[in-house]
């Protein structure tokens, strides 16, 4: 893959440098927060090489491209002065509150994700490493590894200080220091006073107090591995700390905004943010133990059978703090590990039971090593690339992670740090008194494979028919000859420049003319195969006996329509006649919707050509002369 060209097209096509206000990515996808999204054109972007998907969530447009991301999001970075933080909604396009809520959460657990599975892979590996018997939790070496293992857990507040700090646009360094005070040793010599507090039913809670000012009680709790309290302080810090900055002197500034904000900010954290976090977390630890003892089966059933349009909406990373405030509360992990494992492995058989399958080249290579990579516990190539396309493996995936999740959640299983959901995790799941977590995990991936390879060969798949390769042997004697396309509709020939839409009219695409439809049939403009259908039904792809690649795309934007007012009369892998009815499409409708039917006839492979000619005429019929392709 070239990851600069690749950059580079994907920055021109979401609207150029200047669209753009910040680009991140996490551990597959490419998120950027662009001034305006319509400008982004997103079926460009899907057919580049080496993409697997578009989508626009939380805000954010985001780009999948696997394993390979970091590496395209540093060139694009090279690009231009680009943020590395999420931008708040208020500088791009606006946004609802629950959009904000789940877009500041991804925003701020996705840059530690890496951290958290690294770690908590040292910290599965270690468990093997001591039921192996090969070291014991007594000696030097493991507590070494041990500390760099649970560090990121011990001292989570400080790892989310920074990140929040981010996203809400506030010192991190302040951050930090607020997260400081949360773990400082010097709260433990405090003499605490104990209150009881009925709660219901004769049930009571003992807190422990201390006061300061000789009037501000505080209330001594551990913070240590904690995730609300320190997100709420930043928060607070995000507010007093402009405030501090505008009305500090100029000449004293540089001191007293910081010691301003840390003060006030510490004292209404220690006092307010801090107990109403470390509550809302034993709130949730509550609702955790009762979900587990009454319906242990719930989550990872629908974890397993749905993680693939959480994946999709970006809503997985909206459990990380919910897994965090588990592991911190009780220990382990049931909200993501079991159900998202069930999943993970269910899109990497379906991928791979596709790629064995397809006597299509690219699809096999791309089916075997999305779905080796989806085994791993990284799905996006399966999901956007194999199963998701294909639709019916994504059925077969669904209903074998669901099959797996939910014998996951009746045996109880539970993981004991967090790490990437995928075989190599199965360390995660040693733990606890007896083996048989860990062996009911290993059941739990058996099932799901065989589930979803049964029901993906069950369901099956359209297999796409690739261009003959002997058809290459053909093109070069026949491409000294020039290539006549007729008209595939009847209508009005315009110039590619006056089309509204700067990814034609400027060549992007390739060289060619648009019509203006008279009426809403498309034809064959010349014998050919059909090796492209969109989803959206907009836009059709077609190779040439001589290897000419032309694209026929209905109207401007017209993708936004999700296939409304098209009607596709061929299939992908048809071979076609010059004058036969491809696709028919509704001109009044489309029109009403507030689109424009101007089509682009668009030779996709213009550099491999001397020169593409357009008609004269005014007006043309199908079939008649209306691109001459010169050799």
């Amino acid at each position: 893959m070239n990851y600069s060209q690749l950059a580079a097209d994907i920055l021109k096509y979401v609207g150029g440098q200047g669209n753009v206000i910040s680009v991140t990515n996490c551990m597959t996808r490419l998120r950027f927060q662009l001034k305006d999204t319509k400008k982004a054109n997103v079926d460009l972007i899907k057919n580049l090489k080496g993409v697997q998907g578009a989508v626009t969530k939380n805000g954010q447009f985001q780009i999948i491209i696997g394993t390979d991301v970091g590496n395209v999001c540093e060139e694009i970075k090279k690009l231009g002065n680009f943020d590395d933080s999420a931008s708040s909604a208020e500088e791009g396009e606006k946004t609802g509150i629950i959009n904000t809520f789940f877009g500041t959460l991804t925003a701020i657990f996705t840059p530690i994700i890496p951290a958290l599975a690294g770690s908590g892979m040292i910290k599965a590996l270690l468990a093997l490493c001591v039921a192996l018997g090969v070291i014991t939790n007594d000696t030097n070496t493991y507590k070494v590894f041990f500390a760099f293992a649970d560090a990121i857990f011990s001292f989570m507040p400080f790892i989310l200080a920074i990140s929040a700090a981010k996203r809400f646009k506030c010192s991190p360094y302040i951050a930090v220091v607020l997260a400081g005070v949360l773990l400082h040793t010097s709260f433990t010599g405090i003499e605490a006073q104990e209150f009881i507090v009925n709660i219901f039913n004769g049930n009571t809670l003992t807190l422990k107090y201390f006061t300061i000012l000789g009037f501000l009680p505080i209330l001594a709790i551990s913070y240590g591995g904690s995730v609300i309290p320190i997100l709420l302080i930043v928060w607070v810090q995000s507010k007093i700390e402009p405030i501090a900055n505008k009305f500090s002197p100029n000449a004293v500034k540089v001191f007293l905004a910081p010691l301003v904000t840390i003060i006030i900010t510490g004292l209404v954290g220690l006092f307010i943010a801090g107990p109403l976090g470390n509550m809302i977390g034993q709130i949730l630890a509550i609702g955790f133990n009762l979900l587990n003892d009454y319906a242990g089966w719930v989550i990872p059933f629908l974890m397993g059978t749905f993680t693939p349009f959480f994946i999709m909406t970006g809503m997985h990373y909206c459990f990380a703090p919910i897994q965090s405030i588990q592991y911190a509360t009780l220990g382990y992990g049931t909200i993501l590990g079991p159900g998202m494992l069930s999943s993970n492995i269910a899109q990497g058989t379906a991928s791979i039971v596709v790629g064995l399958k397809s006597k299509n080249k690219e699809l096999k290579q791309l089916g075997l090593s999305a779905g080796f990579t989806g085994l791993m516990g990284i799905t996006e190539p399966a999901l956007y690339g194999v199963t998701l396309k294909y639709k019916k493996p994504l059925y077969a995936a669904m209903i074998g992670g669901g099959c797996a999740g939910l014998y996951a959640g009746i045996t109880g299983i539970h993981t004991f740090s967090s790490t990437t959901a995928g075989l190599l995790a199965l360390p995660v799941y040693i733990g606890g008194d007896s083996i048989m977590n860990l062996v009911n995990a290993c059941i739990t991936i058996a099932i799901s494979m065989v589930v979803t390879a049964i029901a993906t060969l069950i369901l099956g798949f359209k297999d796409p028919v690739a261009v003959p390769e002997a058809s290459n042997q053909e093109v070069q004697p026949l491409m000294k000859q020039k290539i006549v396309a007729g008209a595939p509709i009847t209508g009005k020939p315009v110039a590619l420049s006056e089309v509204k839409d700067e990814g034609f009219s400027q060549g992007v695409l390739g060289k060619g003319m648009a019509i203006l439809p008279a009426e809403g049939k498309v034809y064959a403009p010349l014998n050919a195969i059909v090796t492209t259908i969109f989803d959206t039904k907009h836009a059709i792809g077609l190779t040439s006996e001589e290897g000419m690649e032309l694209l026929i795309h209905v109207g401007i934007d017209t993708v936004e329509l999700g296939g409304k007012y098209f009607n596709v009369k061929v299939n992908q892998g048809d071979k076609v006649k010059k004058g036969q009815l491809l696709l028919e499409f509704d001109i009044d409708g489309i029109k009403s919707a507030g689109y424009d039917t101007t089509t682009p006839i668009i030779v996709s492979n213009s550099d491999d050509y001397l020169d593409i000619l357009g008609t004269d005429k005014s007006a043309v019929t199908k079939e008649e002369v209306f691109l001459t392709i010169i050799p």
